[in-house]
């Protein structure tokens, strides 16, 4: 059992590196059972840091270290300090060179941080802190250096030899071996650093920049997946050319490379020249992969090759910058979806995510700012809050400057601190001096945790023509502050007519309207803005595009909301108000359940979506996402205490209620959309993935009627869908209903003819982990004896353990507290050979203030069961201490 609480980093603590490095040269010598590693870093004194020497000390994890010079002079043991982290020296001349040898052991690296072997091919992951498990270092992101990299290897076996930046030399060894050197001429922290050695092939191609220079374009993969890499390619290659139309940004090396792995507990990493993905991340295919996993692989192959700029060129100096590099990105990649694919169908999944999870991350014991004060781990901080949310404050300042003044924003940050490592301060003040405004109190966003709250109320003059919102923002208490101050909180909001019509909007003391939609900044804790020429009693519509990532409140009717989702011309509130219709009629039946009543659903809600489904003028993805009823997640997120079965029971009724009601209207677009699939070839682009989604979501509900005519219409699509969207949904309808023969065959079959494919796989776990079925933690346990069942990959963790914790919560939630017990004995084993999947597993368990008291109490006592459990990993050991202060 731990006896010492691990060392708490603060933000206020920082200082700059005593030492640079100006030139990191490596060579690694890879071998079956070991690999050497060899370094010479040119380094200096930091002028910045004053006159004198200091001790030099350097970053080390699971090191043997095998010889150290200073200045080329070979020292001995009595010439440094060693311990388990660190190795301390002790310079005699402000500028010198330093060579070390070390042994290390990727084969046996189950940890996937540093350098490891993930089927038979060597690959390093070295963010946040991995670097320090390949040789001794200043491992900290503001220590920047120009690195050449020379890899040694068995030629047979590691016929690629993979570095960052381009290569400048290469040739045959001795036994059989070869070797490749590597030069980046980018200054760049550790964090950047990768290397790949494997047996692979590529695919190739190439792009022009708008300067006109040619880039080698590389993605490589194991053999038989090089048939699933041309998506990722073409997503490379139009967020190539997109970021050079929308940010001016242009890639700076000859070759962009992506390489796809299979064991790797992120999604990917943007290391200069050198990105290393997830497979999942890259390989996709119509006949493997989903309509969700094409654009799952366009969002992310865009967000790393954005990295090169926000990110690489301009990085954070510590790591509770990480939004400044994270939040940005993201917002950079959401833009580049959006036109790529349905604008207002992105931002409405985007919201839908964020408010689920990021908001219930925020009113958990882990809530944090975006740009933290405090961490244990740096791991742990890989947050929804600092990458979703730290993009919602981006998009803030977009939308407080317009698209005309960010730009101009962007661009100067970009040429003020090209190669170096600044902070989210020195983004705002580069937003501030291109457009002369004051951000001061904006950045209250980088340091108050928690979801605003924002609530509106009304006040018409009829006599007088004028319209006033009252808007009262608080924030609740956070571990971190109990006394938040006032936000800068960007609304863009119109009015409606009774016809549905926008109205002018100009404010009391302005000269002219500005337009029917407009953006006001509410800036104290109670603001009140009146508009004037109001003819008649509006209708607001708030937050429009989802301005802030605040919970508004308005005492809208239910006939008000129905109207605003037939008339609203911002697409993305007209589904908030259908969102917030389905939620009230929902928390009614959830009260109905409660008290023991009979379940009845108010009509509205079914004429609502029976409009929205005979609307043939609507974007098939909309009408699908209108269609979507919050979630279970969801609604627990908004319960002051959530009842499991109250909430699983109230949204199954429903669900069967609108099956019911709109059979007729559902099963003809479900035979509109099928036909149409069945006649055309798969296309990965958006009207198609609008198609199908429409499609797919009718026969989930139609599945729910248990008609004959359904179970075939399923059974077809099963058989004979060309693309793994349709063949997937129609495995679950199959999954999820009473029909148990069909239900068999299904999933024996696609095992079957997907048993060599470890992505599809996981996606045949999911969906059974996922169903909500009596028996769900039995099937889990039973899966998990499945031969493609892995616990040491990271994806089949996330497939079976976290669709099963995190999405099937009727199961997961047992009363018993038999899912509990499950997840915490998982998280004991994973903690001793994967600390970072093991504390990202443990979320569900950390919501335990939400539930009922008998649940508490089950909750409470696993997660001092983990505690108690050994000696936990600082990751493990930070989330369960913070969840039971």
């Amino acid at each position: 059992m731990r006896t010492e609480q691990p060392k708490m980093i603060y933000l206020k603590d920082y200082q700059a590196p005593e030492y640079l490095i100006d030139e990191t040269h490596l060579t690694f010598e890879l071998f079956e059972d070991h690999s050497l590693v060899h370094a010479q870093l040119v380094m200096r004194r930091n002028p910045a840091r004053g006159a004198g020497l200091p001790p030099l000390v350097l970053d080390g994890q699971q090191l043997e270290l095998l010889s150290v010079s200073l200045a080329d002079q070979p020292l001995s043991a009595d010439d440094y300090q060693l311990d388990d982290s660190h190795l301390t020296l002790h310079p005699t001349s402000a500028s010198f060179t330093l060579d070390t040898s070390v042994k290390i052991h990727p084969e046996s690296n189950t940890a996937l941080e540093g350098l490891y072997k993930s089927s038979g091919m060597f690959c390093t992951q070295c963010e946040a802190e991995g670097f320090r498990k390949i040789t001794y270092y200043l491992d900290r992101p503001d220590v920047m250096s120009k690195f050449t990299t020379t890899v040694v290897a068995e030629q047979h076996r590691y016929p690629v030899l993979l570095s960052n930046g381009n290569p400048i030399a290469s040739g045959p060894g001795e036994d059989g071996r070869h070797w490749a050197t590597w030069e980046d001429p980018f200054m760049k922290p550790a964090y950047l650093f990768a290397l790949v050695a494997g047996d692979l092939w590529c695919v190739e191609d190439s792009f022009r920049t708008q300067s006109g220079r040619d880039v080698a374009l590389r993605i490589y993969v194991e053999p038989e997946n090089i048939d699933k890499c041309q998506h990722a390619m073409n997503s490379l290659k139009k967020s190539m050319r997109w970021d050079e139309e929308t940010y001016g940004r242009e890639y700076d090396l000859d070759i962009f490379m992506i390489v796809a792995v299979n064991d790797f507990n992120m999604g990917a990493m943007e290391n200069k020249g050198l990105n290393i993905f997830n497979s999942s991340a890259v390989l996709a295919r119509a006949e493997t992969a989903t309509d969700a996993a094409h654009q799952r692989v366009e969002a992310i192959v865009a967000h790393e090759y954005f990295h090169n700029w926000s990110g690489n060129r301009v990085t954070c100096r510590d790591w509770f910058q990480l939004s400044l590099k994270e939040g940005f990105t993201v917002f950079r990649d959401a833009g580049f979806s959006s036109d790529m694919n349905s604008r207002t169908v992105k931002r409405i999944q985007d919201v839908a995510y964020l408010r689920t999870h990021q908001f219930a991350e925020d009113a958990g014991p882990m809530a944090h700012a975006v740009r933290p004060e405090s961490f244990i781990e740096i791991s742990n901080f890989y947050t929804l809050t600092v990458y979703e949310k730290g993009s919602e404050v981006v998009g803030m300042i977009h939308t407080l400057l317009g698209a005309e003044g960010f730009r101009k924003g962007s661009d100067l940050y970009f040429e003020r601190h090209d190669g170096q490592a600044v902070t989210c301060d020195d983004f705002v003040k580069a937003m501030e001096d291109a457009n002369g405004v004051d951000l001061t109190q904006f950045k209250r966003w980088y340091s108050q945790a928690g979801t605003p709250r924002l609530a509106v109320s009304e006040s018409y003059d009829a006599a007088a023509k004028t319209y006033s919102l009252t808007f009262r923002q608080s924030c609740p208490q956070t571990p971190d502050k109990v006394e938040k101050l006032p936000f800068v909180i960007p609304v863009e909001l119109g009015l409606l007519d009774s016809k549905g019509a926008g109205m002018a909007l100009r404010l009391s003391g302005e000269n002219a309207a500005q337009g029917t939609s407009r953006v006001i900044s509410v800036t104290e804790a109670e603001q009140t803005f009146t508009f004037v020429d109001i003819t008649e009693q509006p209708l607001p519509s708030l937050l429009r595009g989802f301005s802030a990532p605040v919970k508004l409140s308005f005492p809208y009717s239910r006939d008000q909301l129905m109207f605003l989702m037939q008339h609203d011309s911002d697409g993305f509130n007209r589904w908030d108000a259908g969102q917030q219709l389905a939620v009230q009629v929902l928390q009614e039946l959830i009260a109905q359940h409660q008290q023991g009543q009979a379940l009845v659903m108010d009509e509205r809600l079914v004429t609502a979506l029976g409009t929205v489904l005979a609307d043939d003028s609507l974007d098939q993805a909309m009408v699908a996402e209108m269609l979507s009823l919050p979630g279970e997640a969801y609604l627990t997120e908004i319960s002051e205490v959530a009842d499991v079965e109250a909430i699983h029971a109230a949204r199954e009724f429903a669900r069967q209620q609108l099956a019911d009601s709109l059979f007729d209207a559902l099963w003809k677009r479900y035979q509109t959309n099928r036909s149409v699939s069945k006649a055309t070839a798969y296309v990965a682009e958006s009207e198609h993935f609008a198609r199908r989604a429409l499609q797919n979501i009718a026969l989930s509900y139609l599945m729910l009627t248990h008609k004959p005519e359904v179970l075939a219409a399923a059974i077809e699509q099963f058989d004979s869908a060309d693309n793994m969207t349709e063949r997937l949904t129609a495995l679950a309808v199959l999954v999820n209903s009473p029909f148990e023969a069909e239900k068999a065959q299904a999933l024996a079959v696609f095992a079957e003819n997907f048993k060599d494919n470890a992505l599809v796989m996981d996606q045949w776990f999911s969906v059974q982990a996922g169903s909500p079925l009596p028996g769900g933690l039995e099937r889990v346990k039973a899966l998990m004896q499945h031969p493609a069942f892995n616990l040491k990959n990271p994806n089949k963790v996330r497939a079976l353990v976290g669709a099963f914790a995190g999405q099937n919560l009727i199961n997961f939630h047992a009363a018993d507290g038999s899912g509990y017990r499950f997840l915490a004995d998982l998280v004991i084993q994973l903690n001793g050979f994967n600390p970072q999947i093991a504390s990202r597993q443990l979320a569900p368990l950390t919501r335990w203030r939400k539930y009922d008291s008998a649940r508490q109490a089950l909750m409470k006592g696993e997660l001092e069961r983990i505690r108690a459990s050994g000696d936990l990993s600082s990751d493990v050991f930070e989330v369960v201490s913070k969840s039971l202060a």
